[in-house]
C-alpha cells in the first residue's frame, strides 16, 4: 500500500510539472482548413456571373445562398450549442462540397438546392468558427496565464490572414487551370472543379483533427429526444437575446457595413472600376492584390490588439481608409489611359483590402470580448445583417447605379462608426465607474 500512496500524493506534484496547454494547434489546424475550403469556393464564386451567365444562374443562385445563409444564421446559434463548435465546423464542409459539386453539371435543378443547403451549412460553419476560435482563446489565454485580449486579437488575426489569401491562390488556380476558347467559351472548367472538390476534402479532414473544446455543447449531441426538445426553448432565447442587449444594436450597423463593403468588391468594384480599366483578364489580378492586402491588414491588426482601446483605434483607421477610396471614387476617380490608369484600380483594391481585413478580425474580436457568455448568439447576428447585405447588394445591383451605391456606402459607413465610437465610449464609462 505505501509506493501506492506515495504514487498517489506525487500525482499533483507530476500534473504541476506538465506543460501549460497551447491551444495554438487547434487554431492552425482551423485556419488551414478554412484557407482549403474557400480557396475553392472563393474562386468558385468569382466565377458563377462569367460561366454560369445564362438566364444569370450564378447570380441568382448566389442571391439564394446569401439569402438562405442570412435565414438560417437567424437560428444557427442553437443548432452549434447542441452539436458543439467541432461538429458544427465538420457537418458545414457538406455544404460546400456539395456547391462545388453542382458547378460540374450547372442548371437550375442542381445549382438552386445547392445553394440553398450551403446557406444552412455556411451558418453553422462561421457561427462554429468563430465560438470554436474564441474559446479557444479564452482557454489558452486562462491555460497560459496571457492577456485574454492579447490572445483573441493573435489568434483573430492568423485567422483571418491566413483565410484571406484564399483569394491570391484560388483565384491564381483559376488563371492557371482555365483557357478562353472560340466564341467566348471556357475550358477547363471541370478539372477546375475537381482539383477543388479534393481542396475541401482535405479541408474536411483536418477539420476532424480538431480537440473539443471544454464547457457545453462539445460533447456531441443530446443522449434523446426528451432532452433535445426540453432544451430547445431556453437555446431558442440565444436568437433573441442579443438583440435586447444595448450593445449589439450599436454594433449591428458596423457589422451590416462589413457585409456590404464585402459584397460591394465583389459586384460593384470589379464590374464599373477593375473591368473599365484593366479589362474581365484583370479582374483576377485585382482580386490578388486586395487579398494579399486583406492578409498583411488582418495579420497586423491582430498583433496590434489588445483591448477596446486598440480596437477602437484600429476601426477608426479602417473606416477612415474607406472613406478616402469612397470618396475618391465619388468625387475625382475618372477613368484615364497610361500607368496611371493602370495603377489606381490596383491601389483602390489595397485599401479596400486594408479596410476589409480590419472589419474581419477587430468584429470578432470585439464580440468575443464582450458577449463572452453568449458568444453563439453574438456571433450568429455577426452572419445574419452581413449575410443580408450581401444578398441584398446581388439581388439590387442590376437595379441600382453604381452613384448611388457609393452615396449608400458613405451613409452606411458614418452611420456605423458613430454607433461603435458611442458604444466605446460607452463601455469605457461603465468599467470606470465599477473600477472606481
Amino acid at each position: 500500500m505505501e509506493p501506492i500512496e506515495s504514487l498517489e500524493a506525487a500525482k499533483p506534484l507530476l500534473q504541476k510539472d506538465l506543460p501549460p496547454r497551447s491551444r495554438a494547434r487547434d487554431v492552425h489546424i482551423l485556419t488551414m482548413a478554412f484557407l482549403l475550403i474557400f480557396l475553392a469556393f472563393g474562386a468558385a464564386q468569382n466565377l458563377q456571373s462569367t460561366l454560369n451567365s445564362e438566364q444569370n444562374l450564378g447570380s441568382t443562385s448566389l442571391g439564394i445562398l446569401y439569402l438562405s445563409l442570412t435565414l438560417f444564421s437567424v437560428v444557427a446559434s442553437p443548432v452549434v450549442r447542441i452539436l458543439g463548435s467541432k461538429n458544427s465546423l465538420v457537418l458545414g464542409t457538406t455544404g460546400y462540397l456539395l456547391f462545388i459539386a453542382a458547378n460540374l453539371k450547372p442548371s437550375w435543378y442542381t445549382m438552386v438546392p445547392a445553394s440553398f443547403y450551403m446557406g444552412f451549412a455556411a451558418s453553422i460553419t462561421w457561427i462554429g468558427q468563430a465560438t470554436y476560435l474564441t474559446k479557444a482563446a479564452w482557454q489558452h489565454a486562462e491555460d497560459n496565464h496571457l492577456h485574454d485580449g492579447t490572445v483573441i486579437g493573435k489568434f483573430n488575426g492568423e485567422f483571418w490572414g491566413m483565410f484571406a489569401s484564399h483569394q491570391f491562390i484560388g483565384n491564381l488556380l483559376s488563371l492557371a487551370l482555365l483557357t478562353n476558347g472560340e466564341g467566348g467559351s471556357t475550358s477547363g472548367t471541370t478539372l477546375l472543379f475537381i482539383v477543388f472538390l479534393g481542396s475541401i476534402t482535405l479541408g474536411t479532414i483536418l477539420m476532424c483533427f480538431l480537440q473539443k473544446m471544454d464547457g457545453q455543447g462539445e460533447e456531441g449531441p443530446p443522449k434523446s429526444s426528451v432532452s433535445f426538445y426540453s432544451s430547445m426553448p431556453s437555446l431558442f432565447k440565444l436568437v433573441i437575446t442579443p438583440l435586447l442587449d444595448g450593445r449589439m444594436l450599436l454594433i449591428i450597423p458596423l457589422i451590416a457595413y462589413s457585409g456590404l463593403q464585402q459584397a460591394f468588391v465583389w459586384a460593384e468594384f470589379t464590374k464599373y472600376v477593375v473591368t473599365p480599366a484593366l479589362g474581365v483578364s484583370g479582374i483576377g489580378g485585382a482580386m490578388a492584390v486586395y487579398g494579399a492586402f486583406d492578409v498583411a491588414s488582418s495579420l497586423t491588426a491582430g498583433r496590434f490588439t489588445s483591448g477596446l482601446p486598440s480596437i477602437t483605434f484600429i476601426v477608426a483607421g479602417g473606416a477612415f481608409i474607406q472613406v478616402i477610396v469612397l470618396l475618391w471614387l465619388l468625387l475625382k476617380y475618372r477613368l484615364t489611359s497610361g500607368v496611371l490608369g493602370f495603377v489606381y484600380p490596383l491601389l483602390m483594391s489595397a485599401m479596400l483590402g486594408i479596410g476589409n481585413g480590419i472589419f474581419n478580425t477587430q468584429l470578432n474580436a470585439l464580440l468575443g470580448m464582450l458577449f463572452r457568455h453568449d458568444m453563439e448568439g453574438a456571433f450568429a447576428q455577426l452572419k445574419v445583417w452581413q449575410s443580408a447585405t450581401v444578398a441584398v447588394v446581388f439581388f439590387l445591383s442590376p437595379y441600382i447605379t453604381f452613384l448611388s451605391m457609393l452615396v449608400l456606402m458613405l451613409a452606411a459607413l458614418c452611420l456605423s462608426v458613430a454607433g461603435f465610437l458611442f458604444l466605446t465610449l460607452q463601455v469605457e464609462k461603465a468599467f470606470t465607474s465599477t473600477e472606481s
